[in-house]
């Protein structure tokens, strides 16, 4: 019988280590995937360290896969997929397809959500085997290290603003300039939006240059983020990947009238927004969770079009817990991806 590799926590909270897996044939309307790479989202440490309901250990985590189909399961060739077909899955690891979201046309809010990593074994592995519906066409102009990114922090920031209520030449404002962050300006850029930057720090502001913005605001500055984001008109949106709650909650007093704070990084503190101003100026907050397979499709295409790829730092998979480490202490720009080749 063959094997694959694959990088494992055997405890909450422990160390990753490599593992040997048996090879398996994927069930009806499943896939094997031959993993290429695997980005290192701050999500993985929710079941890492067993801190949601129903992670079993040894657990393999991982949500931004991307590689090749190497077999499929039964009834999957008669929806359009073949072997060797580039593919992505991500945070959407499939649907359960009978819940009522489901029933309603939206996945993504599926009460029984199958995410890599929390339901099945994820891509911090050499193999992974998936449900049909979670696999997204990775176009021939990405790289698997670029795709994969894009199948969580691409899907994310993307899909965020582009169901904000911001049209193009709309003020946005991105909160936060790392793995998420430095794709949403990117993205704000290429809508047309008027991009704000904020993050901490002066020396941030080449960084946002970079990317495109055309303001940059240090919230350290002694300014507040909403006295600057009101000096500049107000911002239709925010789009807050900062996991920080005071960080988020100030970002509120910036918004214009019927502006929205699209909230998609995740704090565990309360946010400390006052009902009044948002009923005085009828405006929003919503949470936003990643996107369904076809979202990442659009998200992979309107990069391709657009030049956008993910700051990336390819390490191998049997680093995967230097890998996770760095991400953990922030130290790196912007995504660490894992790799198998």
């Amino acid at each position: 019988m063959s094997t694959y590799r694959v990088a494992q926590v055997t405890a909450p909270g422990g160390t990753f280590e490599l593992a040997e897996r048996e090879v398996t044939r994927p069930g009806p309307g499943h896939v094997r995937i031959a993993v290429e790479a695997c980005g290192v989202c701050h999500s993985d440490t929710l079941f890492v360290n067993g801190e949601v309901p129903g992670v079993s250990f040894p657990d393999v985590p991982g949500h931004e896969i991307a590689g090749r189909i190497e077999e499929l399961g039964e009834g999957v060739q008669d929806r359009g997929w073949q072997a060797g077909d580039r593919v992505a899955v991500g945070w959407f690891g499939g649907s359960c397809g009978y819940c009522k979201p489901c029933r309603q046309g939206d996945f993504i809010v599926c009460q029984n959500l199958k995410v890599p990593g929390w339901t099945y074994d994820g891509g911090f592995a050499e193999k992974v085997i998936a449900p049909v519906d979670a696999l997204a066409r990775i176009p021939d102009a990405l790289a698997a290290s670029d795709a994969g990114p894009m199948a969580c922090a691409g899907v994310t920031t993307y899909n965020g603003l582009r169901r904000s209520s911001a049209r193009p030449g709309d003020l946005v404002a991105v909160l936060g300039l790392g793995g998420l962050g430095h794709l949403g300006v990117r993205y704000a850029v290429a809508m047309g939006f008027e991009t704000v930057g904020i993050a901490r720090g002066p020396e941030k502001a080449d960084l946002a240059k970079q990317l495109g913005a055309h303001h940059y605001i240090d919230s350290t500055s002694g300014t507040s983020v909403g006295e600057a984001l009101q000096s500049l008109g107000g911002a239709k949106a925010v789009l807050a990947t900062a996991g920080n709650s005071a960080a988020i909650t100030a970002t509120a007093d910036g918004l214009t009238h019927r502006g929205e704070l699209v909230v998609i990084g995740a704090a565990p503190e309360p946010l400390g927004i006052i009902p009044a101003p948002l009923l005085m100026r009828a405006q929003v907050v919503r949470g936003h969770p990643s996107g369904t397979s076809q979202d990442v499709e659009d998200t992979m295409a309107f990069s391709v079009l657009h030049g956008i790829r993910p700051m990336t730092e390819p390490v191998p998979l049997d680093r995967a817990d230097d890998a996770y480490r760095k991400m953990l202490a922030g130290k790196a720009r912007f995504r660490m991806v894992l790799t198998t080749g």
